[in-house]
């Protein structure tokens, strides 16, 4: 019988580092992951996508700062929403013809999430996620003056535009996405982890400057629609640990407290596999299951023959 799946592929699934940012390579990518999501919905499993935007907004912002003499530039959660849909444009078109090529006619649809995260999240406070382009030291302290940004020194490369990266606290129309999927649909949601945007007092919603994990976003969309799995793809075939030492191990299936004795070991960095494991945490203490493996061994993670599962 088939499961409801929610596959979340990271930023660098559409654009990987080095690659120029043209709509040819970035469509031919989103091709190669939507020919092995077709297979899995050909099994007979339901499916939603979510997906990361981080090159692609950054790109977004950097068309905004050239243009600023010519066009305005747009807000942080407009630039979000533009990467959403490009992003889903080419997901949708690509999941139809794949699905096509094994006479496959299961409907695909693209929402354009919002995400409600708090006013209050201490990350408001201190700005942590990077974006946008690299600035001197002297550009970077002129455009904190004149926009009001926070910037900060990123790893030795320059300076950069720093926002907040609020937990989310629900996927607005997460009840619209169950119902889709319910029905067979495939939907692409979430994309960049949704827009960001707070309650105001009078229960109405406002956009807000900040970035939300599309990790932490995609477990929240998995734990909302009540699926069955939480897929996060990335690059490599298994979670590691003690990873790139001589007692580098493998992670095939571990229970939910085998995995959080490796984070209180600090066995994950937080700059890459720690936010996978912490929303498969999440997702696996929900009673789902979690898996992270690579794209291309997708189809035999869903069977149980690669990746990393978590279990309750």
């Amino acid at each position: 019988m088939g499961e409801k799946i929610v596959v979340a592929l990271g930023g660098n699934a559409i654009l990987q580092p080095n690659q120029e940012a043209t709509f040819e390579i970035q469509n031919e990518n989103v091709r190669k992951s939507a020919e092995v999501i077709a297979g899995i919905i050909n099994n007979g499993h339901t499916v939603a996508v979510t997906h990361g935007n981080g090159p692609q907004v950054g790109n977004i912002l950097r068309q905004n700062e050239e243009a600023k003499h010519v066009v305005p530039a747009l807000p942080l959660e407009v630039c979000s929403a533009e990467s959403q849909g490009f992003i889903g444009y080419m997901f949708e078109q690509n999941l139809r013809n794949e699905l096509l090529k094994i006479n496959n006619e299961t409907p695909v649809v693209v929402t354009l999430t919002q995400t409600e995260v708090s006013s209050d999240d201490p990350d408001f406070q201190d700005p942590s996620k990077p974006i946008g382009v690299f600035y001197s030291e002297e550009e970077a302290n002129r455009l904190a003056e004149e926009k009001g940004w926070v910037v900060k020194e990123d790893a030795g490369r320059g300076y950069r535009r720093v926002v907040p990266s609020p937990e989310p606290k629900t996927i607005l129309g997460s009840n619209a996405i169950s119902q889709l999927t319910d029905a067979g649909s495939i939907v692409v949601a979430s994309g960049g982890g949704g827009v960001p945007v707070v309650k105001q007092k009078n229960g109405t919603f406002k956009g807000i400057d900040a970035v939300i994990d599309k990790d932490r976003s995609g477990f929240k969309l998995a734990e909302e629609i009540k699926a069955d799995v939480f897929m996060i793809l990335t690059d490599v075939e298994h979670v590691f640990v003690n990873y790139g030492k001589p007692n580098q191990k493998a992670l095939t299936e571990i229970t939910l407290s085998e995995a959080k004795g490796y984070v209180e070991e600090g066995q994950f960095s937080a700059g890459s596999m720690g936010p996978k494991m912490e929303a498969a945490i999440n997702f696996a203490e929900s009673g789902g299951r979690a898996v992270i493996c690579s794209l291309d061994k997708a189809k035999e993670a869903i069977e149980g023959k690669s990746g990393t599962h978590i279990v309750g």
